[in-house]
């Protein structure tokens, strides 16, 4: 791997082989999240989601997003999902004053602003996991349509560079590729669990490089997965998301180690950078 300069700020990783260059990113500088970049997921297939909330995000003055786990006063627990853009399968159809949808007999609402699309190139977030079992933490990629279309090249997939389900048990993240949507025809070709050696500071990188060649994954550096096929060729956004285990359940039911943890717990970002290749 090479070392980028970004003046003032730490340094990315990019693979070798490649002239790099930085075409969106977010330092998190400032006193309050960018919502010129980002949008906070609040739906959750056409519904409103309880478990997913605008609060406990903030900026510190090492310019350093942070998203906690938030516990209410009954008792429930719900976290921030952000993203540069949004699925159309979660936006609920608004209803006029009769309670019907507006626009017809169309199942989806009004789509968030599409605030940063975009497709190949490096992917890279510099962070801070959650130290406690019991909700999980994410750095990824989406189509707004994944599943719209039988083939994956078109239609998109869902590009999982970091999901922290176990990293509080056994230090292990999951990285890999979804493809067909989330129905019948959806194929989990296989995550790995790679293992994430702790740092002096406690900070990771996670990246992957998606091109025509593929999805290579990378930790701290290191590559430690590699999809090759099929591989998607449309746009797609990027997501930094928190959630507790156990509300997808229908019923709902929590796991109970969101009782025992320890208050605050954080996912701490550095920045979140998206590299082109430039071509000779």
């Amino acid at each position: 791997m090479k070392l980028y300069h970004v003046p003032g700020h730490e340094e990315s990783l990019l693979p070798e082989g490649k002239k790099w260059k930085l075409v969106w990113n977010d330092e998190f500088d400032g006193i309050k999240l960018d919502e010129s970049k980002w949008n906070f997921r609040r739906n959750f297939w056409g519904k409103p989601c309880p478990w997913f909330t605008d609060q406990g995000v903030h900026l510190d003055n090492d310019s350093c997003l942070h998203i906690e786990l938030v516990r209410s006063p009954d008792g429930s627990y719900s976290a921030a999902q952000l993203q540069t853009g949004g699925l159309i399968y979660d936006n609920p159809p608004e209803r006029n004053h009769d309670g019907l949808p507006e626009g017809g007999i169309w199942p989806f609402g009004r789509n968030q602003p599409m605030k940063f699309l975009h497709r190949f190139g490096y992917y890279e977030c510099r962070c801070k996991l959650n130290r406690e079992f019991g909700w999980w933490t994410a750095f990824w990629l989406q189509s707004p349509s994944i599943g719209a279309h039988p083939d994956p090249r078109r239609a998109g997939v869902e590009i999982d560079i970091m999901e922290s389900q176990e990293y509080a048990k056994d230090k292990t993240i999951r990285c890999g590729i979804i493809y067909g949507g989330y129905g019948h025809d959806a194929v989990y070709p296989g995550h790995s669990h790679p293992v994430v050696e702790d740092t002096p500071d406690g900070f990771h990188r996670f990246g992957v490089d998606w091109s025509l060649d593929g999805f290579h994954f990378y930790v701290d550096g290191k590559k430690v997965k590699e999809v090759l096929s099929p591989v998607s060729e449309t746009e797609q956004f990027i997501l930094l998301t928190a959630e507790p285990m156990g509300y997808r359940a229908e019923p709902s039911r929590p796991v109970p180690e969101l009782n025992e943890i320890r208050m605050p717990d954080t996912f701490v970002v550095d920045y979140v950078r998206v590299f082109d290749e430039e071509k000779d």
